[in-house]
């Protein structure tokens, strides 16, 4: 059950605050173009998905506990204790994340700006009699009407 197990809970509650983090940090660089937003976003999404093994000693002599964590927490806490065995594998695993992330974004930013193109059906050329002829109009431009 999700309530009476605690790593599963710990896993959604990261997983909706990282989704949480990304979407205020994409508004948050509303003022940059598509492009750098994109990357930016999704270097960061790499970095905080990116899982990586760990291991911890428990009290008693050569008894360890393992599991899966995000690869940016295992780098941290092995920065902080100063475990270098444990930190260069985990913080190579989140260079490769996030470089893996930015190329993502860069793939979307690609992908969407070629949705737009002049050849689509939604594009209009405003200086094309066609469309304004067959709405039944001068050309000009209609005000809606109430009523």
């Amino acid at each position: 059950m999700l309530i009476s197990d605690s790593m599963p809970l710990l896993w959604l509650v990261y997983v909706v605050l990282s989704l949480v983090v990304l979407l205020t940090g994409y508004l948050g660089l509303g003022f940059l173009p598509r492009l750098p937003r994109l990357v930016i976003t999704w270097a960061v999404a790499g970095v905080m998905w990116t899982p990586a093994h760990f291991r911890l000693p428990l009290l008693e002599e050569g008894e360890f506990y393992t599991g899966f964590a995000p690869a940016v927490v295992v780098a941290a806490v092995a920065f902080l204790e100063q475990n270098r065995e444990t930190f260069l594998p985990a913080a190579l695993l989140v260079a490769v994340g996030a470089g893996l992330g930015g190329v993502l974004g860069l793939l979307l930013w690609w992908r969407g700006r070629h949705r737009q193109a002049p050849g689509d059906d939604d594009y209009v050329d405003m200086h094309d009699e066609a469309p304004a002829s067959r709405r039944g109009g001068s050309g000009e431009r209609q005000e809606p009407v109430i009523g």
